[in-house]
């Protein structure tokens, strides 16, 4: 007999002698979902081996629960017989979180414990307690403070995309319908979706190298979610590498990272996000990647690798914010936004990451290998991170000085010049003006 796979709230141990570790699995599932069930007897793949069950193999187990669990939980613990094979099968709930087991704290993922500090506890229930609250909260925004602009696009598109039936739509029966008001103002959710307040905050910001020291441009964007995704797009197209293709008479222009990619980036990013945090959005363009930061840790328990190649449950954090979303077709679908990105990714061949940090989610999308812009033209890729800079800089400002590249990168006027010889004896460059006031024509581009 077989009982499945562990998961969250269901674990399996061989038999008593892993008390240590069964006492460790209970904090964990308590602190994470407050209910859960224990079975002493089964593997960790589900079989059922049984285990010899006695008045005083309870007691020791009962024991154990009330010497480690602290707080005092108070399990039911029973023998059960399943296929002629006897089990322990505790049952256990608790609603006085955190809970730990012989002094530590542990949480649960997937079906592992993992030990936690108190700060990653203490932001864990912060996140949970956002989760349930956050969004129907009562904002500061007054119903007046709304960007109609933004909400008439809204409901425009949601109908042209057949998700929100055609009728007669102003402001006020949007916000209403959608529960974004609270008394006589903007809920949580309706401020910062629509709010004229400008409530969220995205950085944008253009590196020379791989390293976040030398930026070639950096801005701050304060506006609505609604706005802001057309805003992020915008400068992330504005500022990648275009190719050109002729198909018969008609000539294309193709990103290097499809549209498809980073529209649904940077939906989720900002549908997931945890907005009363201590960071805010960020995209940062590198010459080898593209990476967009979502403020607040992962939202969900399941893996995105678990979303690629498995049908499980979405979980979401905004549940109104992903609606609206949703409806204006920025997501095309609950849950399925790491599985998208990673059918359309495969499609041209682009690789992707991603880091869970204790503050929020990046997401990583490496950009496709350097080409050069002239044909038949074998690029040199031993540039060091110098020449990576002043190369970039040529780039957007060819009459740059040197006292000017210097200033920008932290660099000596001496290591500047090293770097445009270099440059310049890689074919990466030439001198078109003067020495006086030279201009750098850039031959090969990053």
């Amino acid at each position: 007999m077989n009982l499945g796979k562990e998961t969250e709230t269901l674990e399996f141990k061989k038999t008593t002698g892993e008390m240590k570790e069964a006492m460790i699995s209970i904090s964990s599932i308590l602190n994470k979902h407050g209910i859960g069930t224990l079975y002493f007897g089964v593997k960790p793949s589900g079989e059922v081996v049984g285990q010899d069950v006695s008045e005083s193999s309870l007691r020791d187990v009962s024991r154990a629960v009330y010497e480690n669990i602290k707080p005092q939980i108070y399990p039911v613990i029973e023998e059960v017989i399943l296929g002629e094979k006897h089990l322990v099968k505790i049952e256990f709930s608790g609603e006085n979180a955190p809970y730990s087991a012989s002094g530590r704290y542990y949480l649960r993922t997937a079906d592992e414990d993992r030990e936690v500090t108190p700060e990653e506890l203490k932001a864990f229930f912060v996140a949970n307690k956002y989760r349930e609250k956050w969004e129907k909260g009562k904002s500061d925004a007054s119903v007046k403070q709304i960007d109609k602009s933004a909400i008439k696009s809204f409901w425009q598109k949601a109908v042209s995309a057949g998700r929100l039936p055609e009728g007669r739509y102003t402001c006020p029966i949007v916000l209403k319908r959608f529960g974004l008001i609270y008394d006589n103002n903007l809920t949580n959710a309706g401020e910062v979706l629509f709010g004229s307040t400008h409530p969220v905050s995205l950085k944008a910001g253009i590196f020379a190298t791989d390293e976040k020291l030398t930026f070639l441009d950096m801005k701050l964007f304060e506006d609505n979610i609604y706005n802001l995704l057309n805003i992020a797009e915008g400068y992330i197209l504005k500022n990648i590498r275009w190719r050109s293709e002729i198909t018969g008479t008609e000539r294309k222009e193709i990103p290097e990272i499809p549209v498809a990619v980073i529209r649904e980036t940077l939906a989720n990013s900002f549908a997931h996000a945890i907005y009363n945090g201590r960071t805010s959005h960020e995209i940062c363009i590198h010459p080898s990647m593209i990476t967009v930061y979502s403020p607040g840790e992962y939202a969900s328990r399941h893996k995105p690798e678990e979303y690629i190649k498995e049908n499980v449950e979405s979980e979401i954090r905004n549940v109104t914010i992903a609606k609206i979303l949703y409806l204006n077709k920025s997501i095309e679908q609950f849950g399925s936004g790491f599985k998208r990105i990673h059918s359309l990714c495969k499609d041209v061949g682009i690789q992707y990451s991603y880091e869970n940090r204790e503050n929020g989610f990046k997401f990583i999308i490496f950009r496709p290998e350097i080409q050069s812009d002239i044909q038949n033209v074998t690029l040199d890729v031993t540039l060091n991170g110098t020449e990576m800079a002043v190369l970039a800089i040529l780039k957007q400002k060819p009459d740059s000085s040197r006292d000017e590249i210097a200033e920008k990168i932290s660099k000596t006027v001496r290591t500047v010049q090293r770097a445009l010889d270099s440059l310049r004896d890689k074919g990466y460059i030439r001198r078109v003006g003067s020495k006086q006031k030279p201009v750098w024509e850039v031959l090969k581009r990053l």
